[in-house]
């Protein structure tokens, strides 16, 4: 049956909900990511991010000082706060309660608080606001017992992940790095396969065909098995691990998805425009120039928001080829090595490193989105 003027069909629906929820599936790690970069490592540690809303229980152990006794009928007594002058007080936040605690690191919550246990030599008092009392037959003699206790830490949120990233030694020269690297990395191949892209795709001259089959395979072959072998033909010729170096890299890597893109674009554009040029006299550099280029402003757009990422994100091909320096780490380099270590465990600092370095490809993006579909678009649906 006809579709009714003015109503939409299921299908149309059935795409929307579809978008919604890849969308939501995207969004909830990155929710994550950020609400887990304000968190303490504690908070991560103890509860996932969404539950950072809430308060956190964790077990903590402290030795109660000894030096502060004093004798209540013959019976010797400690007293204090837990809270406040104990061994954890520095990681303790404002608003702390004690929920229970113990004598045993087997049961550290065994007693509420506020309940009396029972001691070798006497009893043990831990009340919610932290303060205590411990009793003792014996002089303590400057060693008190030690005590096990649960806290209900409440929800906390801190800048000091990002103030840790942002403003470490060497951070500053890192983002003048990623710069560096950057900017002609994303330009070098784009320059580099626009003329390759015009010449496959409106110049006639043998092999052309073996050109472009070559091309469409190259982008199949993983980068890491060119690494060891492009590092010795860099060292060969000179260039070693340099700047130099992985601008080379990052071209050679590129190149194979920016021809294809570009020359798919080039392709699909108006041949009339193109034949009554050449009528005119027109050489090909001009009409590359003064034509093609302009009109394939939304291709190269779209090539350089991808490289642009690729290369602003690598981690791999920056650490084969540049020197392991201050002076030349990239900040994904410095982000792993300085920040994380070896092991990486640090996930507050690794949800703050990425949203700072996410910030300058976000903005890239969104200055450019409109021509990513544009482009994408049109080089996926023309050939020839």
């Amino acid at each position: 049956m006809a579709m009714i003027a003015g109503q939409k069909s299921r299908l149309t629906w059935a795409v929307h909900l579809s978008v919604v929820v890849m969308v939501v599936l995207w969004l909830i790690p990155t929710v994550g990511l950020l609400v887990s970069s304000f968190r303490t490592t504690d908070q991560i540690s103890q509860s996932g991010w969404w539950d950072a809303a809430f308060s956190v229980e964790k077990a903590f152990r402290d030795r109660i000082p000894g030096d502060g006794e004093t004798q209540e009928g013959g019976v010797y007594v400690l007293t204090g706060n837990l809270l406040t002058n104990g061994q954890n007080a520095a990681d303790l936040k404002s608003g702390t309660t004690i929920t229970a605690f113990g004598t045993s690191g087997i049961k550290p919550g065994a007693y509420k608080a506020g309940e009396t246990a029972q001691t070798d030599n006497g009893t043990m008092t831990v009340n919610a606001d932290g303060s205590y009392k411990v009793t003792g037959s014996a002089s303590f003699e400057g060693d008190g017992p030690r005590v096990y206790f649960v806290a209900d830490m409440p929800p906390a949120f801190t800048l000091a992940n990002y103030r840790q990233v942002l403003f470490s030694d060497g951070m500053g020269q890192a983002f003048m790095n990623t710069l560096t690297v950057t900017i002609p990395a994303t330009i070098i191949p784009i320059l580099i396969a626009a003329f390759a892209a015009y010449a496959l795709a409106w110049m006639e001259f043998p092999g052309r065909g073996l050109l472009i089959a070559a091309v469409v395979g190259l982008l199949v072959v993983p980068l890491q098995l060119a690494l060891v072998p492009l590092l010795r033909l860099h060292q060969d010729v000179g260039i070693g691990q340099s700047f130099l170096g992985i601008w080379m890299a990052h071209t050679g890597f590129g190149l194979p998805l920016a021809i294809y893109l570009l020359r798919n674009y080039m392709v699909g554009l108006p041949r009339d425009i193109i034949e009554s040029a050449k009528v005119d006299g027109a050489t090909d550099f001009q009409i590359f120039m003064k034509i093609v280029l302009p009109l394939s402003f939304p291709a190269l757009a779209s090539f350089a928001i991808f490289q642009f990422l690729w290369v602003w994100n690598d981690l791999l091909v920056a650490k084969v080829f540049l020197p392991a320096n201050d002076q030349t780490k990239v900040m994904t380099v410095k982000i792993a090595d300085d920040l994380l270590g070896s092991r990486g465990g640090d996930w507050g600092i690794l949800a703050a490193a990425a949203f700072v370095s996410i910030a300058v490809p976000l903005g890239v993006f969104f200055a450019m989105q409109k021509y990513l579909v544009r482009g994408l678009l049109a080089g996926s649906v023309k050939g020839g």
